[in-house]
């Protein structure tokens, strides 16, 4: 059986199927905004080569990749090229903790921003009818297909092409913005365009680091400068990133120059104990939002494994070398900027803070910028115009 059906049975399974949103579940067929090739732990099914398989993943609990590299299809491959997945059918465990966390309610307008294959759009039009639901989509092609989708499943939600980063002004205010897209900081858009008070924002957030936590802001008065949102971090969703600053990505070797060149040193911080804690991750994250990690690990089962740190730039590199039973590590890094030396210096800052964990950090959007607060809006430890 490959029907909604079995999506609401494994979700419910699951224990992550409210029963505000067992209809949207029930009665929105998942296989109408979905490509005839997709890709799912990384392989990709076709309906025509495998009807049955393509149905099972499509109702299973399962994120299925249907863009890559802005445009083209997941069949679609060239010899050696990167693929960057560029838009996805989101898992629905997924989309399930993320509206929770919005909290939708009868008769709310929401402001969706990213419009993918139109699925969690559909969703939200079952829920509070498409008359209250806006989608904004940046990719011309993704915004028709998600039109032509929606409108084929009886669905009528305001799909319109444009940037997601600065909403939709025309509709608001929205009782509820939620995007399906990781941001490095919120838009003020989202906040001014709130109902004040009283509307909320749900996003996945955080830089190139870390860009895996959700954030849920309450929209309240401000001080004379306009509205401010506030809230905390939670989940550990990974989406794709927002198109506007997006950093390039490639093979690792596309990230490495110079090799033979890096000045050598040594660490007493394990990087396996470091990629194995995602509070020190998220709190080293917040001082590294453009530069990302990869944890290579060794072929020959010695449990070795190197840490590599890339800027996004490409300019410097870092790498980390674990061999277990060690007390310090070999460390070499290479260009303008010292990477390994940012990410201690990140560390040891979040023990000077008592190394706290994420669910005490939260997060404040202004007109001015935002900032990063632990435990309370008045203890602020980052801040970003």
């Amino acid at each position: 059986m490959s029907n909604p059906e079995r999506l609401v049975e494994i979700l419910s399974n699951k224990g992550v199927l409210e029963d505000s949103w067992r209809e949207a579940v029930g009665s929105v067929r998942r296989e109408w905004f979905l490509p005839e090739a997709m890709e799912t732990s990384g392989r990709v099914v076709s309906r025509a080569a495998d009807p049955e398989g393509w149905m099972v993943a499509a109702y299973g609990d399962l994120a299925l990749v249907t863009q890559v590299n802005d445009g083209r299809g997941v069949g679609d491959r060239d010899e050696g090229e990167y693929r960057l997945p560029t838009s996805s059918s989101s898992m629905p465990s997924l989309m399930l903790e993320m509206l929770g966390l919005l909290d939708v309610r009868d008769r709310h307008r929401v402001l969706e921003l990213g419009a993918g294959t139109g699925y969690h759009a559909a969703w939200l039009a079952c829920r509070v009818g498409g008359e209250r639901v806006t989608s904004v989509e940046v990719d011309p092609g993704l915004a028709e297909r998600a039109g032509k989708n929606l409108a084929a499943a009886g669905f009528t939600p305001q799909v319109v092409c444009g940037d997601g980063d600065l909403g939709w002004a025309n509709s608001a205010p929205y009782d509820r913005v939620v995007a399906t897209y990781a941001v490095p900081a919120v838009p003020y858009a989202w906040v001014e365009q709130s109902v004040v008070p009283g509307g909320r924002i749900v996003a996945p957030w955080g830089g190139s680091f870390f860009p895996y936590s959700f954030v849920a802001l309450d929209v309240v008065e401000g001080a004379g400068r306009g509205p401010v949102a506030r809230g905390r971090f939670s989940g550990f969703p990974a989406f794709m990133r927002s198109r506007n600053g997006r950093p390039g990505r490639g093979f690792l070797a596309d990230f490495l120059h110079h090799r033979g060149e890096e000045d050598e040193s040594r660490t007493r911080i394990s990087p396996r104990e470091l990629c194995g804690d995602s509070d020190a991750l998220f709190w080293v994250g917040l001082g590294m939002a453009d530069a990302w990690y990869l944890l290579a690990e060794a072929e020959d089962g010695s449990g070795e494994a190197t840490l590599w740190v890339l800027a996004d730039d490409r300019s410097s590199w870092a790498a980390v070398e674990f061999v277990p039973g060690q007390e310090s590590y070999v460390v070499g890094q290479y260009g303008p900027r010292r990477l390994w030396d940012e990410v201690e210096e990140a560390y040891r800052e979040w023990g000077r803070l008592g190394r706290p964990a994420r669910d005490r950090a939260g997060l404040s959007v202004t007109s001015g910028g935002e900032y990063v607060w632990l435990d309370s809006p008045a203890r602020i430890v980052r801040m970003a115009p």
